[in-house]
Order: C-alpha cells, then structure tokens, then sequence
C-alpha cells in the first residue's frame, strides 16, 4: 500500500483511540476526527507522535453533511497528492429510552449521527478510493443492530442501517479493490456501557467478561491491512460469543 492515510471518525472516545493507536503502529497517517472532546483527541496525538507515529487532528460534525463536505474539500487542497486510502466510521451516540416515551430528538440525532454520517463521510472519500482503485471501508456498528436490544430502537435502527449499506455499497466497489466491512462491538468497557451492571451482564457471555477498545482496534486493524484483502460486506462480531 503506497497511501497509508486512514481517518478514523470519533478517535477521541475509547475505541476510537485504541483504534488510532492500533492504525499509527501499523505505519498510517492517523487523522483523528473529533466533534466535542478536544482534549482527549489531542491526548492521543500526543501518544501517536511520541511512539514515533505520525497523526493529524480534524474537527466536524459528522451529522452535518456541508461540515463534512468543507473537511474534505479543505483537507484535498491542503493535500492536493494524498487522499485517504482507509476510512473508519466509528463516531456514534446513544439516547436510550423506550419508544412509548422517546422523543423525536432523540430519535433523530442518534440516527444523523450513526446512520446518515455514514452516507455523507464515505461518499465524500469514496471517488478517490475509485480513482485510484484501492480503499478499505470499515463501520464499526453494534449487537443491538445485529439482534435489537430494548430501549434501543433508535440506535438499533441506525447501526442496522449502516449494516445493510454495508452489505450493498460492498457489492458496487468490489472491482475497484475497495473493501467494505463492518465490527460489531458487543458488551465492550467503555463510558458507553459504565452505567451497565458489567458482573451480572457478564454472566451472558459466553467468554465471561467485558472486552476492550482494544480487542475492537486489532480487528479494525486487520480488515484496513491487505492481509484482510479478500473480505469485503463482511459483519465481524467482537462479543465474546455473546451472539453470532
């Protein structure tokens, strides 16, 4: 691979940093987007520069589809001979609550920031990786796109989504060299899941235990290595055998 520049989408929370971590260490360029966590984008920069890496930090809003446009178009003229050859769409919210007393707000913003973030970052980053017919595609989703969880329409419906767009967009840029896959967390330590009642949830998995961002990022990493070059539409499960 001559163009090792991946963007990783929310690489200030948990995952999203062992995952800009993980990328570094494999010699990419890191651009770690952030949306509201300056600080801990800036930690991890400082973690990938003195581990002798090399990393960028970028801010947008990825639910916001001209934000998302302008990063790009400024990054392209900023970097005119590069483009960004790897691509991780890992930024994502939850508002949790029963559909008979969820509001619209919180139906909607979870579904801009999990599903249509989605559309607008990959189609802006996609015409390179076709023109110059190399790209990987990774889209961290979830066990509740997978298998539904109550009190989770919304963020089961957005990461469904993005599972099934997955499956298709994987299937149009397959003869250009693009891959297209998705890692699908289960019960993973993280401030998503702090509130959770990890020692009876536990009891669930098969591998008796919570995983970590860590155990996501090695995944990630090999679907963005060509050692993963001939998997493509593929959902990957990260969930201690908790559902398959």
């Amino acid at each position: 691979m001559n163009n090792k520049r991946a963007l990783v989408t929310g690489g200030s929370g948990e995952i999203g940093k062992a995952v800009c971590l993980k990328l570094a260490e494999s010699g990419f360029h890191v651009l770690i987007h952030y949306h509201s966590n300056a600080a801990n984008a800036e930690i991890t920069l400082r973690q990938i520069e003195g581990s002798g890496g090399s990393a960028e930090i970028v801010h947008f809003d990825v639910s916001d589809k001209n934000q998302v446009r302008g990063f790009y178009q400024s990054w392209k003229v900023a970097n005119p001979d590069k483009y960004i050859s790897v691509l991780v769409n890992n930024a994502g919210i939850n508002a949790d609550n029963l559909m008979i007393f969820m509001e619209d707000q919180q139906w909607e913003k979870v579904i801009e920031t999990n599903l249509n973030s989605f559309f607008y970052l990959t189609k802006a980053l996609l015409t390179d990786m076709v023109l110059n017919k190399y790209g990987r595609i990774i889209n961290v989703v979830s066990l509740s796109g997978q298998k539904g969880l109550p009190g989770q329409t919304n963020y089961a419906g957005a990461k469904a989504g993005v599972i099934g767009a997955t499956k298709a967009l994987a299937q149009e840029v397959g003869k250009k060299n693009i891959t297209v896959n998705a890692v699908s967390p289960g019960y993973i330590r993280t401030a998503m899941t702090k509130d959770l009642d990890e020692d009876q949830l536990k009891k669930l998995v098969p591998l008796n235990r919570f995983g970590t961002p860590e155990e996501v990022a090695n995944v990630v990493d090999f679907l963005a290595s060509d050692k993963a070059s001939y998997i493509t539409g593929a959902v990957i499960p990260v969930n201690g055998g908790l559902y398959t």
